[in-house]
């Protein structure tokens, strides 16, 4: 007979992490073509937009890989906020022009979510929706080994290099959702500073807010062990806050705290530069196993049902409310809703964020007063109503915030319909 463990085994016990190695520093763009040549590949397809296309950095990539004898071809057609039309194109159009050895993706997350979504498709058998997030779409696991992916960031913000999921609009649905799984984390991820002194101000801001959100909400996600205990066929790569991801999430935020508003103001500041880039990866590192939670559920529809909102600094073809613009906008608030869950977890994370803040005699106000002074200094949008939304537009918001259960299961608290309304009636105006 098997001894006791003393383990209650209807809760959690067990917590996963895991992210790719990372190369760092001024000139590891040009490093790329040895390190693809590590996997054996002899042609790869080089993912980007126009306008980083335009600045040359795949061209620096193609050079390098030429020079450990790897053809290459680039393929600039990555939408600014994905979809699932624009992924599938760019499936189709890779598919057509392979097979391919691996990838290597530039840009922001969306180009290295989209480049991640190209390598799922071209690899497994399938569509996105197959792929997708339940309940929008069917949440099938990939089945086969995907090809080497080498993801080079251009922005601090979504530490998509670092993470296993990419982050679409589904245009029938208007709501942004994702695919989530351990096998879409890039191979390698490249972070070179150098690459990032030509974001405009407005780029920097909103990127920049998106580590903020993904720091602090898996900082203040629910703890791992507060699970229902799960089959090892079952987890998932959002096991909630756990000790490793709390150290990259501190890190993250100690760094956004010394070099954040420089990085805006002065962006050709390298120093802020690189540890918004470090900011970036290791706030990746943190969230991309622990979470995120009402602030990113939230910005998927904010993004998704967008207007007329046409943001500076960005392409203005169409209206769009930037990723890091849109998970921001409801955080005060959120924070406000979550901060009695983990008091002490809201106090450290806002004496982080803003070390020299004092103390206010209301503590639940102590963080979203540390984000709100952070988005005024910095120019992001004052709140929901700055990019469109008005409070009659709260009923048609509600719904595809609840449709992200993935990330709402994060929560410390339980979400209800109610709350989310209210946390978006609160956030018409943030300051």
């Amino acid at each position: 007979m098997a001894a006791s463990t003393g383990i209650d085994m209807a809760e959690e016990t067990i917590f996963t992490w895991g992210a790719p190695p990372l190369k760092f520093g001024a000139g590891a763009v040009d490093e790329i073509g040895f390190e693809m040549a590590q996997h054996g590949a002899r042609r790869v397809l080089i993912l980007t937009d126009p306008k980083i296309n335009e600045l040359g950095i795949p061209a620096r990539i193609t050079d390098s890989l030429a020079k450990h004898g790897i053809s290459s071809e680039t393929f600039d057609g990555c939408h600014i906020e994905p979809t699932d039309d624009s992924m599938d194109k760019a499936a189709g159009s890779a598919g057509e022009q392979g097979p391919w050895d691996g990838f290597v993706a530039v840009g922001g997350g969306s180009s290295i979510d989209t480049a991640k979504a190209v390598n799922l498709l071209t690899t497994d058998e399938g569509g996105l929706m197959d792929y997708i997030n339940k309940p929008i779409g069917h949440g099938r696991a990939p089945r086969r080994q995907l090809k080497p992916l080498i993801a080079v960031p251009t922005t601090a913000g979504t530490g998509s290099e670092s993470t296993a999921m990419c982050v679409l609009d589904v245009l029938s649905m208007r709501v942004k959702t994702g695919i989530s799984h351990w096998r879409l984390r890039p191979t390698l991820a490249v972070i070179d500073p150098l690459v990032s002194l030509t974001l405009p101000p407005e780029v920097t801001a909103s990127a920049g807010m998106d580590v903020v959100c993904h720091a602090l909400e898996s900082y203040t996600a629910r703890y791992y062990t507060t699970f229902e205990r799960k089959r090892p066929g079952q987890r998932v790569t959002y096991c909630g806050s756990n000790p490793v991801s709390d150290l990259w999430c501190e890190k993250a935020l100690t760094l956004v705290a010394s070099s954040f508003r420089t990085a805006v103001r002065d962006g050709s500041n390298l120093e802020a530069r690189s540890n918004m880039m470090l900011a970036a990866t290791f706030a990746g590192m943190g969230f991309g196993n622990a979470g995120v939670h009402i602030p990113h559920a939230n910005g998927y529809p904010i993004a998704g049902m967008v207007k007329d909102y046409r943001p500076r600094g960005y392409p203005q073809q169409e209206p769009m409310v930037p990723h890091g613009q849109s998970v921001s906008l409801t955080a005060p608030e959120a924070f406000r809703f979550t901060f009695p869950s983990a008091p002490e977890r809201h106090l450290r994370a806002a004496a982080m964020l803003a070390p020299e803040t004092e103390t206010l005699s209301d503590p639940a106000e102590q963080l979203p007063s540390a984000v709100i002074d952070l988005m005024r200094d910095i120019g992001i949008p004052n709140g929901i109503g700055a990019v469109g939304y008005a409070e009659a537009d709260i009923p048609g918001l509600v719904p595809g915030t609840m449709k992200q259960q993935r990330l709402l299961a994060t929560c410390a608290r339980p979400v209800t319909e109610e709350d989310i309304a209210g946390i978006f009636a609160a956030s018409i105006q943030n300051w």
